[in-house]
């Protein structure tokens, strides 16, 4: 094995067994911690300098994205006007990894001079921030992946790793579901998968011919519709339906088509989804039934037809 490699194997596992010890401190404070936060009315302000600011950003973005309000705010800029965003029920994570940084001992005493709780979250025990903090998230190492022991690597992953396990505590608390989570997430493609319905895709054409209708009139109704298929209706009533796969065996099958007529060459029974049915839902199930559309219905009344291709260009997959 080259250096390259082994360099790079030696930091994940130096960072994956500082995980692993990661679980003894999942502990009495931990919980206290996560107690504390859920039964908050105000928000969680996250606040650290350099690496851990960093981290801390992205603690904030995973609990306002799982339910819990967080925001922002940096160490250094705090005592010059920052402290500003700090409400009265707010409380404050600070994160160090020595918890002895020269900003966060300005730091701390103005926030317990304000009246606000404080939580820490270190890598080294019984540091200034820790002995302060009115609870304690411990994310302790013993060495940084770095071989100089300086940058923070080990420690960042520490604290990030804890970060979510306090996210997902959280909300598991809220009882934070998909549908919640689609709410705050309504952009890119996971957003879309946990909100678009068949009902935003479905489009206005809705190709549909009686039992007996002829095969020349039902391949005009297929071809000026574009969506490769159309129900077979009987006053109303859903009775089959006929694709261009259809047509081709027929096609190949039968030598006199002149009489042919649409209950002749439908496929009875076809696969059908609910109007609002979620998108994703529809896609899979064309896929698991190896077939580009699907007959939409709605308290059993016909609807129209989604093309897989209607939910590919938005993006879900």
């Amino acid at each position: 094995m080259s250096d390259i490699k082994k360099w790079a194997v030696r930091t994940i596992k130096t960072e994956a067994e500082v995980i692993d010890k990661l679980i003894s401190f999942v502990d009495d404070d931990f919980e206290r911690t996560a107690e504390a936060i859920f039964r908050s009315n105000g928000r969680l302000v996250a606040t650290g300098v350099g690496k851990s600011a960093i981290i801390a950003q992205k603690i904030v973005a995973t609990l306002n994205s799982t339910g819990t309000h967080a925001i922002f705010m940096h160490a250094a800029d705090a005592i010059h006007g920052d402290l500003g965003i700090i409400t009265p029920d707010d409380i404050v994570l600070c994160l160090s990894k020595s918890g002895n940084t020269p900003e966060i001992k300005v730091l701390v005493p103005l926030i317990r001079n304000m009246g606000n709780r404080i939580v820490s979250l270190v890598s080294t025990p019984g540091s200034y921030l820790e002995e302060q903090a009115d609870y304690r998230l411990k994310a302790y190492v013993d060495a940084e992946a770095c071989p100089n022991n300086l940058a923070p690597t080990s420690s960042t992953t520490a604290h990030l790793v804890i970060g979510d396990a306090l996210a997902i505590c959280l909300l598991r608390l809220r009882g934070f579901s998909s549908q919640d989570f689609a709410r705050v997430h309504p952009g890119g493609s996971l957003g879309k998968k946990l909100y678009l319905r068949v009902a935003d895709v479905i489009g206005k054409e809705k190709p549909a011919v009686g039992k007996d209708t002829a095969l020349d009139d039902v391949i005009i109704e297929i071809s000026s519709r574009m969506l490769g298929a159309t129900a077979v209706l009987d006053n109303g009533k859903l009775e089959g339906i006929i694709t261009d796969g259809d047509l081709r065996r027929m096609l190949e099958k039968s030598k006199d088509i002149v009489h042919l007529k649409a209950k002749d060459i439908m496929s009875k029974n076809p696969v059908t989804v609910d109007y609002d049915e979620l998108a994703i839902n529809a896609f899979n199930l064309m896929e698991s039934r190896s077939i580009t559309q699907l007959i939409v219905l709605q308290n059993n009344e016909y609807k129209g037809m989604v093309h897989i291709h209607s939910i590919l260009r938005e993006g879900i997959i």
